[in-house]
C-alpha cells in the first residue's frame, strides 16, 4: 500500500492540509493540487494530463453556504465540473475515488441519522454535493470506478478559519462580549484528526467498491454549550449575548449514526468535544497572526 500515489485535491483547504500532513507521516506518496490557482479542475485537458495515480481524494469545492446563494451558477459549475472530469481521470487510470459531501439530510426524520436516511438539500451547496455523489455512483455502475463517499457533518478543529462557527467564537474571547444569535440548535461535532483518520482506513482497506459513510461523533452538542465550554477553556471574561434571532427553515437538531462505518473501517472517534475545543484553542493561540 505504500508505494501506492495518491492525489488530493484541495490539498491547502482545511481538512486537505491535514489529510496530506497524515499521510505524508505515513511515508505514502501524495500528489496534491491546492486550488484553482495551481490548477482548473473544471478544465479536463489539465486534468487529463495530471500524472497517474491509485487513489484520488477530492476535496477540492466550494463550499461557504451563503456563497452559494450569491452565486449558484459558480457553485454548480465549480463543484459537479471538477467531480466529472476526476471521475473520468479515476476510469482511465484505475484509480479509486474518495468523495468528500456534506450533510444532506435536512431537518431529520429520525435520530441519529443513518446513511439510509431521506435527503433534502436546502441550498445550492449541498445540491451539489449530491449530484456529485450521484456521478460517483453512476460512474461505479457503469465503469467500476471503486468510491467511497463521506458525509461529515460539522467538521471543527486545529486550522479551521473564520466565518466558521467555533473559529468565530474563539476569535471573539478576547472581547467584553460575544454575540451570537441562537443559542437553541445542537450539532454533531467531529474534530478534524478523527476525520483524516477514517479517510486513511479508507485508503488502506482498499476495497473496489461504491461506499458511504457519515462522519460525526454520534453526539450532539448545542450552541450555547460549544460557547460556554470555550470560554472556560480560554479562562475568558467575556459575556455572551444571544439575540434569539431564529434563521428560517434552522435544524434544531443533528445526530450522526456511525454504526455502518464503525463496523466497516474499525473507525470511531477518539477526541471529544472537550479535548478538541481545548486542541483548537490552544492553535489559535500560537497562531493569532496567520
Amino acid at each position: 500500500m505504500l508505494n501506492e500515489r495518491i492525489l488530493i485535491t484541495g490539498s491547502k483547504g482545511f481538512v486537505g492540509n491535514s489529510l496530506t500532513s497524515l499521510l505524508k507521516s505515513k511515508s505514502f506518496e501524495v500528489f496534491d493540487v491546492g486550488s484553482s490557482n495551481t490548477l482548473n479542475l473544471c478544465d479536463w485537458e489539465a486534468v487529463k494530463n495530471i500524472p497517474k495515480s491509485e487513489i484520488i481524494v477530492h476535496l477540492a469545492s466550494k463550499s461557504f453556504v451563503p456563497d452559494s446563494f450569491k452565486t449558484p451558477l459558480s457553485f454548480y459549475n465549480n463543484n459537479i465540473l471538477s467531480t466529472l472530469n476526476i471521475l473520468e481521470k479515476a476510469k482511465i487510470d484505475g484509480a479509486k475515488v474518495i468523495f468528500f459531501s456534506t450533510y444532506v439530510y435536512g431537518t431529520p426524520i429520525y435520530l441519529p441519522i443513518d446513511e439510509n436516511h431521506h435527503k433534502s438539500p436546502k441550498n445550492p451547496y449541498t445540491q451539489s454535493k449530491l449530484i456529485g455523489e450521484e456521478l460517483c455512483e453512476a460512474y461505479f455502475r457503469d465503469f467500476g470506478v471503486p468510491v467511497t463517499i463521506f458525509r461529515p457533518f460539522n467538521i471543527y478543529g486545529a486550522g479551521q478559519k473564520f466565518p466558521f462557527f467555533i473559529p468565530t467564537v474563539i476569535s471573539q474571547i478576547n472581547n467584553k462580549a460575544i454575540q451570537l444569535n441562537d443559542s437553541r440548535p445542537k450539532r454533531d461535532f467531529i474534530y478534524i484528526d478523527d476525520v483524516v483518520e477514517a479517510v486513511h482506513l479508507s485508503i488502506i482497506d482498499n476495497d473496489k467498491f461504491f461506499r458511504i459513510y457519515n462522519l460525526g461523533s454520534g453526539v450532539s452538542t448545542s450552541i450555547k454549550d460549544i460557547v460556554d465550554a470555550i470560554i472556560n477553556l480560554s479562562q475568558s471574561k467575556a459575556r455572551v449575548h444571544f439575540t434569539n434571532e431564529i434563521r428560517q427553515g434552522e435544524i434544531l437538531d443533528t445526530i450522526a449514526d456511525i454504526s455502518k462505518i464503525q463496523n466497516e473501517l474499525n473507525w470511531k472517534p477518539k477526541i471529544s468535544i472537550t479535548r478538541g475545543l481545548r486542541l483548537t484553542i490552544e492553535y489559535f493561540k500560537k497562531n493569532r497572526d496567520t
